[in-house]
């Protein structure tokens, strides 16, 4: 069990829990227990969420696309690019943490509402950026903005639904969420072909102005009545950690840059046993750190995070390795490319409506066990695609490892979160969406790194085809271990989300 922390007795907006209406002026507070009863209107309100992760993912998956372009123009090798995926994913990293206490102080809506704005600025930097230095400047801004909309909207919407309907409203949190990774690549390789990359970053303007009118006219302002009071050492110590580590991975990838890049890590992990012993410190005195490592008591919220946490890594290294490999390894243009990458994101739109079927027929820990194994070779396969490959053979295939590694992070984004009450929600959200955007860092970082390695040991100077295989057969070994952690989930893990019934289920609770 967790133990409790000083936080406050909620009582629910009555209007707001029977159907959709303005959220403007309102101030909601959440009971401990959470609702027994799905509010009327989650749907809705997991759509507008996801209106904010539509443009943070069309933006991912746009610029992915350009960053060959990019690299002519800022004049530097197409694999240092990672650093513009890094700097952004890094922000993530280190302000999520502080996501779930800001959350709590000021309200939901305020948070959710800045946190859109910041992106939408950022976004305009990006657009305006004459080097990559520079953009690395902007992407990070951006990353601020983008670390707080993750978090408190799923928070929002978690607060909002009995477990029993969580499958159901992730569903329609990722629906929109999805569409964003199908437009992405088409619509990146006809900016580049036919425009200016730097229209990548002016569409989330309108997209932005929309978002932030949304969530002012129907999201309510969630807080606690007795907030935790702000960790700030916590949030330094996890800062420097996390940045730390990030950028000295990152840096292990370029050339004559490994002294610098030990320092960065050593620091990091200096800095990461600090915070352990402080958060362990706090914890003690029942007093809530930034990243509360009391939430690992939890079995399936532990579990969830270290078998998810290495299968990012794969996640993380596809969009950074693909494009790349379909551009530089076997010569398609950015449209070409945009319009056969797509197919990731078809596969995970078409899983999205069988994820509660599935998970119902078959429970979450053997989902996970055997999906996981599917999934990582669907991707491991990907290194063996060469010139021989029809496109629609690339395309199907792509699209059939999207089907199932995004049935792979639905269930564990759920079941996360079977474990939790609604305590100590907003600092699960904060402490899962963290872990989450390192590892897809992390992910990025090890690819890098992987396809360095690889064109070094080949005596190259630019990466070939064979270079990228490798690359991805790396990234694709590290996350099959998380087999490994998939089975000790317990048999009935998460039976009253997915609602699957086990032999013995009843006792194994008892138990």
């Amino acid at each position: 069990m967790l133990r409790p922390r000083r936080r406050g007795i909620a009582s629910v907006n009555a209007e707001a829990r029977d159907g959709i209406v303005p959220a403007a002026g309102s101030l909601a507070r959440v009971e401990d227990a959470g609702p027994q009863v799905s509010r009327a209107n989650y749907r809705f309100v997991a759509l507008i969420v996801a209106s904010a992760l539509f443009m943070e993912f069309v933006d991912a998956t746009v610029l992915a696309t350009a960053l060959p372009t990019m690299a002519r123009d800022f004049g530097v090798r197409p694999q240092e690019m990672s650093v513009a995926l890094t700097s952004y994913l890094l922000a993530l990293a280190i302000f999520i943490p502080a996501s779930g206490m800001l959350a709590d102080r000021f309200g939901s809506r305020t948070i959710f509402r800045a946190a859109i704005a910041l992106f939408v600025v950022g976004s305009l930097a990006c657009g305006q950026a004459p080097t990559l230095e520079f953009m690395v400047a902007a992407r990070f801004l951006q990353g601020m903005g983008g670390a707080m909309m993750i978090p408190v909207g799923r928070l929002v919407l978690l607060r909002s639904v009995a477990k029993r309907d969580i499958v159901d409203a992730m569903s329609w949190l990722l629906v929109p969420a999805l569409i964003g990774p199908i437009l992405g690549p088409p619509l990146g390789g006809f900016i580049v072909t036919y425009l200016d990359w730097r229209w990548i970053f002016y569409i989330n303007l309108p997209m932005g102005a929309l978002g932030i009118w949304l969530v002012s006219r129907y999201i309510e302002n969630i807080r606690e009545d007795d907030p935790a009071r702000f960790d700030t050492a916590g949030f330094i110590l996890s800062g420097v950690s996390l940045g730390c580590l990030l950028f000295g991975f990152e840096m292990v990838s370029r050339p004559g840059e490994g002294w610098a890049a030990a320092v960065l890590v050593a620091v990091g992990i200096l800095a990461g046993a600090l915070y352990v012993r402080h958060a362990l410190t706090k914890d003690r005195k029942g007093a809530a750190a930034i990243l509360d490592l009391g939430l690992l008591r939890d079995e399936t919220f532990r579990l969830s995070v270290v078998a998810g946490s290495i299968t990012r890594i794969t996640q993380g290294a596809q969009p950074f390795l693909l494009p790349l490999m379909l551009q530089v390894g076997l010569g398609f243009s950015a449209a070409r490319s945009g319009t056969i990458t797509v197919a990731t994101a078809i596969g995970s739109l078409a899983m999205k409506s069988m994820a509660p079927r599935l998970l119902r027929r078959f429970g979450f820990r053997r989902a996970l066990v055997w999906n996981g194994v599917i999934a990582t070779f669907g991707y491991a396969v990907c290194g063996l695609i060469g010139p021989a490959w029809p496109n629609w053979a690339i395309f199907c295939w792509l699209g059939l490892s999207g089907f199932f590694m995004s049935f792979q992070f639905t269930a564990y984004n759920t079941i996360a979160y079977a474990g939790i009450d609604q305590r100590h929600m907003s600092s699960a959200t904060a402490f899962y969406s963290t872990f989450q955007q390192l590892m897809l860092s992390f992910g990025i970082c090890v690819g890098a790194l992987a396809l360095h390695l690889a064109i070094g040991l080949n005596g190259r100077t630019a990466p070939a085809l064979g270079d990228f295989s490798a690359a991805f057969w790396v990234v694709t070994a590290i996350s099959l271990t998380a087999t490994i952690w998939n089975l000790r989930f317990a048999p009935d893990a998460g039976t009253e989300i997915s609602g699957h019934s086990t032999a013995g289920g009843t006792q194994a609770k008892a138990a």
